[in-house]
Formats: structure tokens, sequence, C-alpha cells
């Protein structure tokens, strides 16, 4: 097989494996919390930063655009599980923080997550992902290292 072939295949096999397990959660995250992988993301983000985060840091952080980020947080803050508050630096921007209720779902959240990834990962040896996982790591390390160097990729 020539190298064009192994690069596409390479290629479905992530997107496909992604999306399988991507899919997979979110379903079980609206089942079970009737939440999205979005919404814990966020929270995630707010529990590693509890002095709070500018919004657009946090749109940053999990790779969705400005737009989203705001349409996400103003559904959280009516849940009651983060507050708004204006960045003292920039009256245009805000300061996002998680609340006690916040914490408490995402603790919640996390626990079931992580049972969730065991149980999808369960059937891969313990080699195999130590293998996989160093692969990766290389891998990604090295496409960031082209995407870095080929501003035109970005």
């Amino acid at each position: 097989m020539d190298e064009n072939k192994k690069n596409i295949r390479l290629w479905l096999y992530l997107l496909s494996t992604v999306k399988i397990i991507e899919s997979e959660l979110q379903l079980r995250m609206r089942n079970n919390f009737n939440s999205s992988l979005s919404r814990f993301d966020i929270l995630s983000q707010l529990e590693r930063n509890p002095e709070g985060i500018r919004m657009g840091l946090l749109s940053e952080l999990i790779i969705v655009t400005a737009g989203n980020i705001t349409g996400l947080a103003t559904r959280l803050e009516k849940d009651g599980l983060i507050i708004r508050l204006p960045d003292p630096d920039d009256r245009r921007a805000s300061i996002i923080k998680i609340t006690q209720t916040g914490l408490d779902l995402f603790y919640e959240m996390k626990t079931q997550h992580q049972a969730w990834i065991n149980e999808l990962l369960a059937g891969i040896k313990t080699e195999d992902k130590e293998i996989l996982s160093s692969l990766l790591s290389s891998t990604k390390s090295k496409v960031n290292d082209i995407v870095h160097q080929h501003p035109i990729l970005k």
C-alpha cells in the first residue's frame, strides 16, 4: 500500500474511533445528566480555574467559538452552575466562575465519565494502551510541529 493510502487509512481510523467514543459519551451525558460534553468540558475547565476564567480563554481551551461559549455560559448561568462577573481589567469582557452547585454536578459527572471511559476501553490490553498512547503522543507532537511550521495550515 502506498504512503497516501496509509495516511488516509490512519486518519479515518483515528477520526472514526474518536467519533464512536464521543457519540457514546454524548448520548450517556444526555441520558444521565441532561447535559452535553461541551457543558462538561466548561465545568471541567472552571473546576481547574477556581478563581475564574475569561470567556475568550475558555473558548480557546475547549475549542468552541466565542458565540457558542456565550450561549453555553448563558444556559449554565441560568441553571445556577456558573456565575458571570465583569472583568476588572476589561469592561467588555466577562469572567466566569463555577458555583458550588456546578462543582457538585461536575464531580458527579466526572466520576461517571471516568467509568464510561473505563468501560469503553476495557477491551484493550494494558500493554496495547501504553503502546497506543505513546504512538498517539508522538503523532500529535509531530503533527503539531508541522502545523506550527506552516502558518497556512492553521
